[in-house]
């Protein structure tokens, strides 16, 4: 029989104190690791492989000026080896540093210059995808240039057709947005928007081999000046500041149907109430319906307005004038034909 959840967290707490009664500062750290309704920005978990070299050690840093303040970089290398063996030293690593996301660099000749990002659920690993970095410029390459303020949010660009054909790219996409994503908000100003992150998927051959989807990650610092042509919205101004990126997909490992299905479960107090008699549409407008009861509207009389009762006198004596003219066209008529048969009009009578 499963134990429940308070029998685990008094396991968890046990394991943690070396088998004696958790202490007040083991039950504070418990309480800060439990599920919440509404969670913070995911921390991130950058580290290096059995051998990284230069490049990849600068794409970690970078990874970290762009995350930052959520982001851990680890500077020794560790002997994990994602795909080929259990994770547990992965698991482990990233229960230790309070992180959901992470990003493990290595180089070696069957794979050079290879990224692994993945992210957890439950202190386990979800989802791993391993990419394959063809080319690089850093942050030192565009020299003199304005950087992205600390903590700021970038605007998520993903272009291509294969984001919505490809199944292993949708959950891509989705992983992306969670390692870049930052701070949950609702809302947004405009001052705060200082860079864009685009993703382009397209299909290329490299080395006469079949094609495959090649991913270009471009990021631009972002400036709004006022609409020269005179419109309220400011203008935006990009401006390529780095880091630049083209990799490909090597190898996935995603989540079985049901573990993501329980790991994309809502709380009930985070999903919204339904309201009756109201929905939405696809401009995000809401849309009402009223129930009221029936309406007679054949026998109520509105008040006219002056110009609609002139209207109403023109068309009745427009009306009034062609009734007379047609009664006395018959009534000429008769006449003649009374006149053709007896000789004489009634007027001579």
């Amino acid at each position: 029989m499963a134990p429940t959840p308070h029998q685990a967290k008094q396991a968890k707490a046990k394991l943690i104190s070396g088998g004696k009664q958790p202490k007040a500062r083991v039950q504070r750290y418990l309480k800060t690791t439990e599920s919440q309704l509404k969670e913070g920005a995911k921390g991130s978990l950058l580290l290096k492989g059995i051998r990284c070299s230069d490049a990849m050690s600068t794409v970690l840093k970078d990874m970290r000026s762009v995350q930052a303040p959520h982001a851990k970089l680890l500077s020794k290398n560790n002997m994990i080896v994602p795909f080929d063996e259990a994770q547990q030293s992965l698991e482990f690593l990233t229960t230790k540093n309070d992180a959901s996301v992470f990003a493990l660099a290595s180089h070696n000749k069957k794979r050079p210059n290879n990224l692994v990002i993945g992210r957890t659920f439950d202190r386990r690993v979800l989802d791993m995808v391993e990419l394959g970095i063809l080319q690089y410029r850093s942050l030192g390459d565009f020299p003199g240039l304005p950087k992205q303020r600390v903590g700021s949010k970038p605007l998520l660009q993903f272009v291509g057709d294969l984001w919505s054909s490809d199944i292993n790219l949708k959950r891509l996409q989705n992983l992306l947005i969670d390692l870049y994503r930052g701070d949950p908000v609702d809302s947004l100003i405009l001052s705060g928007l200082d860079h864009v992150m685009v993703f382009t998927a397209a299909e290329a051959s490299i080395g006469g081999v079949e094609p495959h989807p090649i991913i270009h990650q471009r990021t631009y610092y972002m400036k709004l000046k006022k609409d020269p042509k005179g419109g309220k919205a400011p203008v935006p101004y990009l401006t390529p500041s780095g880091p630049d990126m083209d990799f490909k997909v090597r190898r996935t490992e995603f989540a079985s149907p049901d573990l993501w299905k329980l790991a994309m479960k809502q709380p009930q107090g985070v999903k919204a109430k339904k309201k009756k008699n109201q929905t939405t549409n696809i401009f995000g407008e809401t849309i009402g319906r009223l129930h009221l009861e029936r309406q007679d509207i054949d026998s109520r009389s509105g008040k006219k307005s002056k110009a609609l009762r002139m209207a109403d006198k023109l068309d009745k004596a427009e009306a009034k004038a062609a009734l007379e003219d047609e009664l006395g066209r018959e009534e000429e008529e008769m006449d003649n034909e009374f006149q053709q048969a007896y000789g004489f009009s009634k007027g001579d009578m």
